[in-house]
């Protein structure tokens, strides 16, 4: 079979995937426009100076264990650095506000 004759195929297959797996798809697409959304917060709550991980949970509201999570992944993917400490605790920085 040419890739002609399977296109209308694949289509008719991804249609009906979409279909069967529509609740999946809309709470991942919820879940990540919640991550956007956190993600959007604190680097909100990190742009006018360095802040730890309690100054940053009391900036947006949220659980300090979950501020942690987001910046280690954040911290990985190179969006905040860490610039020094605060007593017991590090602080961090937007990497574009760190630059300036």
């Amino acid at each position: 079979m040419s890739e002609k004759h399977k296109e209308p195929r694949r289509a008719e297959l991804l249609k009906q995937l979409r279909e069967e797996h529509h609740e999946t798809v809309e709470r991942t697409k919820a879940l990540l426009k919640t991550q956007k959304e956190i993600r959007r917060q604190i680097c909100q709550a990190t742009r006018e100076a360095p802040k730890s991980v309690p100054e940053i949970a009391e900036a947006t509201g949220l659980p300090a264990g979950d501020i942690l999570w987001y910046l280690t992944a954040m911290r990985k993917y190179g969006d905040v650095i860490e610039t020094g400490m605060c007593g017991e605790y590090y602080l961090y920085q937007r990497v574009e506000e760190a630059k300036k």
